[in-house]
């Protein structure tokens, strides 16, 4: 049934929780995170409270083991209750109560999940190894990568219905002014996570900020071709200066994210060209 995964990156910089289920909306029900805090997933017959009372005791230190332990402590439905926590170190720690269909696992490093689905045990080892053998993927990426393995494997065996990833990273929110890096659901779907990968695509194109070894001179006849792209989407563009020209016709992309003064973010770039597929890019141009 519901598969999920808590997780941090390597750096500890990054927590986030992955989860799929044959139920309506699990992503807004299951994860919750805070940066350089932890991250927690709440899931069987959910307790919405674990969330709050779970992120409160990891920010006072309480390691992941010790939390899960208080949380179910207090809970008289705890056999009911499965529960997986990540704290900013140290392992990962997880609770299922005793239900005959119902299986979990904890990392000894950095990551803990949990799945209704032990008649399949090779999809839980699976969700786990496809995390671990991920490093070379983004951490969103990675965890998405974890559910469609864990999928593969059967998943939920009641079908599938919704799916969604939450990723925090201090300062990693729009412009810089919150964590919640990514927060992204597919609430009712045939296939949620190939909708998911699709999500996490837009999501990446348009709020990812774009690495400054790869940004590129808005000049010269990088600047000329860039100035005639936009002027044939409307966006008259001087071809000595364009910049003014691109960041109007950025914004109404919601490419704002990728913008760099006097440079050009490759992506970005990608973008325009296709938006004008009939001018060609000039030979000298990069």
């Amino acid at each position: 049934m519901t598969f999920s995964l808590v997780a941090r990156s390597d750096d500890g910089r990054l927590h986030g929780v992955v989860v799929a289920s044959r139920f309506l909306a699990a992503g807004a029900l299951v994860p919750g995170a805070a940066a350089e805090v932890g991250a927690i997933a709440t899931q069987a017959h959910v307790n919405l409270a674990y969330r709050p009372q779970g992120l409160a005791l990891l920010r006072t230190g309480v390691a992941a083991a010790g939390v899960v332990a208080g949380l179910v402590a207090a809970d008289p439905e705890r056999d009911h209750r499965q529960v997986g926590v990540v704290a900013a170190t140290g392992p990962g720690a997880t609770w299922t109560g005793p239900l005959p269909w119902v299986g979990r696992w904890a990392g000894r490093r950095r990551l803990g999940g949990a799945g209704q689905h032990p008649h399949r045990p090779a999809g839980r080892r699976r969700l786990r190894d496809a995390w671990l053998t991920g490093t070379d993927l983004p951490f969103a990426q990675r965890l998405l990568a974890a559910l469609r393995a864990g999928e593969a494997a059967g998943g939920d065996r009641r079908g599938r219905q919704s799916a969604g990833p939450l990723v925090v990273r201090r300062g990693g929110g729009y412009g810089g002014t919150g964590d919640t890096m990514i927060d992204l659901r597919v609430d009712d779907h045939p296939d949620p996570i190939t909708e998911l990968d699709r999500l996490l695509a837009v999501h990446t194109l348009l709020f990812s900020r774009p690495d400054p070894a790869t940004l590129l001179e808005l000049t010269g006849a990088l600047a000329t071709e860039v100035a005639g792209l936009l002027t044939a989407l409307g966006y008259p563009a001087d071809p000595a200066e364009p910049e003014d020209a691109l960041v109007a016709w950025a914004g109404l992309e919601n490419l704002e994210e990728r913008l760099a003064p006097g440079r050009i973010d490759p992506v970005v770039l990608a973008h325009l060209r296709a938006a004008v597929p009939h001018v060609p890019a000039p030979r000298t141009a990069a």
